[in-house]
């Protein structure tokens, strides 16, 4: 950080502006409890458009109007009949009273699907009957624009892996505890997520896309809860079970979340291969895994008064797998019929994860200053034994035994400040991060020798350390213009790591800072079409499993080696978006420098395929996505979005140069029937066309779920019926494009053609209402 850059946020925030103050408070007339997240919207005589805001966790709202003197006030929230008020006496407090139809329960009023939110799409999920038959959040990101999931369920915006915020906060989690959180939230528990395609400068740089769950609350003293589970049958059979439950009293808001998953899973892999000396060669991988999954999560928020707010969160979850992998290596002539060589393998693996975390975190918020501190830490602990035997198929003889005994350990330890403070139309963010992680990773392989006996293998073992610590800081500073409104900021992070190969003695240190840019103009044309331009520029550091140099095995002759000299990649995007009601268009252009990749190199002496990592020069990327709902009938709503994707890869490769323009295309219809007697059934379909890089085809795939759900009880019971992929058609098959280096293609199959029937049911005084908007976040950096 230079004294330069401190200079310029310090003269920053001296800036004062004169301007007419409008602050109040919102408080249930009944209870006399804040009312967090209410719409307040401010009528000028003027004819600009309505300006609006949302109440804080304090029930508090303010507005600059300049000069104006001459306003009215209409303040809206779930639950709460409007309420509209002329004379307004500033800093006042407002008494909103619980709808008429409300008794014990909270009456949820429709809304818009979508709106824009500085530029992001904000799509609403309870409540929205296009969602009604979803399982869970993971089912309703499958199905919202701009959203796809990757393998193992990762959460994908375009190009880029997302990071998962809860209330504007990241969550810091492992990717397997960060998927088992999301199955225990269902549709009625999420007031809206919002998709942030372009984030700005106030996001850590390897932040490339957001999906943010806006979570909802209950606002009301004492008990609420719900229990959701469900049953899943395809060829083998699973089960998930989640427990939530809140408490609030007038000071504290208590909240349990528990959690227990089990089951098994399948899944195939099979490649063909045309070998250097033309042999055929056929492979073939069976896994069956039975895994468990317990998950506990306890916090509280504990108002001290008015303006402070103090939190803490604990979270426990652990993973056990028990994986049995059966694999066989076929190996003919180029005849296809005369077999040259026929082994099989055995692959038994025990795994463990555990996972701790805690969060700690403050805020302070009066006269339209805020500030926030929060800290992170999380520990990860992976422990994992294999048996790696191979056999003769044809003499039954046992040609190799080798074990491996891996443990891999992660502490990741961040606290971050953040401020921010409005002053007339205009407001000035600035804040601080600083991360600390470490990894450890050992791993022993032990080989049956002649004697019969294992003894240790120093070939294939290994001890890597990696230690990365961060720096951040960033200032912004917004405005608004009438119609216009403008958001700039810079990012400043400097990153140390060492990577320390303990086995080879070999220690790679790292020192550098990136500065990161960001602006984004909005556009307000009238109360329902909107325009909005940002440009950013973000940052990828290679994650430890890319850096460790060392063998981590698939199989005996397929596996990956990382590089430690890997530089971070630098991605520079701009990022335009239309919005007219509930139809969303939006174009992405950018370019990516260093970008971070695996490269297969295949050995024909052994037969071995190995995977190594290497920096691209650059790859050009381009996105168009259109998304809108038509109503055909009063019964009948279908919503679609349609994606254009292009990628130009400059890739050096064996001696070659190969680049390569690559066009591509997704859609997604979801289609949904309101039936009689409050029945709700759903159609989701959704198609990849023939995509890949510059030396893989990847080849075209879709999938078709059907699914119908009903409720009972006022709505308290709610009871879901669907059929999966139904025509087991989203295998992943690879071809390689180049046959003069390698002639070889390949298929990953999961079997996710099932079928799930699922409950939940909501218990208690009061159901939910929307959450506040926090304004601290950390990082994801478990790997």
């Amino acid at each position: 950080m230079t004294t330069k850059f401190w200079s310029i946020i310090l003269l920053l925030l001296s800036v004062s502006f004169t301007a007419q103050s409008i602050r109040g408070k919102i408080i249930h007339a009944e209870t006399g409890r804040p009312v967090t997240n209410a719409e307040v919207r401010i009528f000028t005589s003027s004819d600009l458009p309505a300006q609006k805001t949302n109440t804080d966790s304090l029930g508090i709202f303010s507005f600059s109007l300049g000069s104006t003197s001459a306003f009215q006030l209409m303040i809206t929230a779930e639950g709460f009949d409007e309420t509209r008020i002329d004379n307004f006496v500033n800093n006042q407090n407002i008494l909103l009273r619980p709808a008429t139809a409300t008794i014990s329960e909270v009456t949820i009023r429709g809304r818009r699907n979508v709106q824009l939110n500085n530029g992001n799409p904000e799509y609403s999920v309870s409540g929205n009957k296009d969602l009604k038959t979803s399982l869970n959040l993971i089912d309703v990101l499958r199905k919202t624009p701009g959203v796809s999931l990757g393998e193992d369920n990762a959460v994908m915006i375009g190009r880029n892996t997302a990071s998962v915020f809860v209330d504007g906060k990241p969550l810091v989690m492992s990717a397997q505890e960060l998927q088992n959180y999301l199955k225990t939230l269902t549709p009625d528990m999420v007031n809206a997520v919002e998709i942030i395609a372009n984030p700005s400068s106030r996001y850590d740089a390897e932040i490339k896309g957001i999906v943010n769950i806006k979570l909802k609350k209950n606002n009301l003293l004492g008990l609420r809860g719900n229990y959701s589970g469900n049953l899943q049958l395809n060829r083998t059979v699973f089960v998930e079970n989640n427990l939530d439950i809140s408490y609030n009293t007038n000071k504290v808001a208590y909240k349990l979340v528990m959690s227990y998953n089990s089951g098994i899973n399948t899944y195939r892999y099979n490649a063909l291969q045309q070998l250097a000396n033309t042999n055929i060669m056929r492979t073939d991988i069976y896994q069956r895994m039975f895994w468990r999954v317990y998950s506990l999560q306890a916090g509280l928020d504990f108002r001290i008064n008015d303006y402070n707010k103090i939190g803490l969160t604990f979270r426990q979850n652990d993973r056990y797998d028990e994986r049995n992998r059966i694999g066989e290596l076929l190996t003919r002539k180029k005849d296809d019929v005369d077999v040259v060589s026929y082994t099989g393998s055995e692959n038994p693996i025990n795994y463990h994860q555990n996972n701790t975390g805690a969060v700690l975190d403050y805020s302070f918020n009066k006269n339209n200053f805020e500030f926030n501190v929060i800290g992170n830490y999380l520990s990860v602990k992976n422990n994992q034994n294999d048996d790696f035997i191979d056999r003769n198929k044809m003499t039954g003889v046992k040609l190799s035994h080798w074990k491996s005994d891996l443990l891999n350990k992660v502490n990741i330890l961040t606290l971050q400040t953040d401020l921010s403070k409005k002053i007339g139309q205009a407001g000035i963010e600035a804040g601080l991060k600083f991360s600390s992680s470490e990894t450890h990773n050992n791993i022993r392989y032990d080989t049956l020798s002649s004697s019969q006996k294992f003894e240790y293998d120093p070939g294939r073992s290994n001890f890597f350390l990696y230690k990365e610590k961060i720096y951040a800081g960033y200032i912004s500073y917004s405005h608004k213009f009438g119609k216009f409104s403008i958001n700039g900021g810079l990012r400043a992070e400097h990153t140390n790591s060492i990577s320390n190969a303990v086995t080879m003695d070999s220690v790679v240190n790292r020192s550098y800072t990136k500065w990161l840019p960001s602006i984004n103009l909005d556009y307000t044309i009238n109360n329902s079409s909107e325009l909005s331009l940002s440009y950013s520029r973000r940052m990828t550091r290679p994650p430890f499993s890319q850096l460790n140099p060392f063998r981590v095995y698939f199989s005996p002759l397929n596996y990956w080696i990382g590089n430690p000299y890997l530089l971070p990649s630098i991605t520079s995007q701009l990022k335009a978006t239309f919005r007219k009601k509930n139809f969303i268009g939006s174009l992405i252009v950018g370019r990516e420098s260093d970008v971070i990749v695996r490269y297969p190199i295949y050995h024909p002496e052994t037969n071995i395929l190995e995977y190594l990592g290497t920096n691209l020069p650059y790859q050009d990327f381009a996105a168009l996505e259109i998304s809108f709902p038509v109503k055909l009938t009063k019964w009948w709503n279908i919503n679609t979005q349609w994606t254009g994707n292009y990628n130009y890869e400059y890739r050096p490769y064996l001696d070659t140069v190969f680049t390569k323009s690559i066009y591509s295309y997704t859609f997604k219809i979801n289609q949904t029937f309101t039936l009689p007697k409050g029945y709700t059934a759903n159609i989701f379909s959704y198609f990849e066309s023939q995509s890949g890089n510059s030396l893989y085809i990847y080849k075209s795939r879709y999938t078709v779920d059907l699914s119908i759900q009903k409720s009972w009880f006022d709505n308290k019971l709610n009871m879901k019926l669907s059929f999966n992929n139904i025509f087991d058609s989203f295998a992943q098959t690879l071809i390689f494009r180049h046959k003069q280096i390698m002639n070889n293609q390949l298929q990953h199959w999961n079997d996710l053609r099932k079928i799930v029937f699922a409950l939940s049911y909501n218990f208690g005084s009061s159901r939910y209402e929307a959450k506040e908007l926090k304004r601290s976040e950390e990082e994801n950096r478990a790997r």
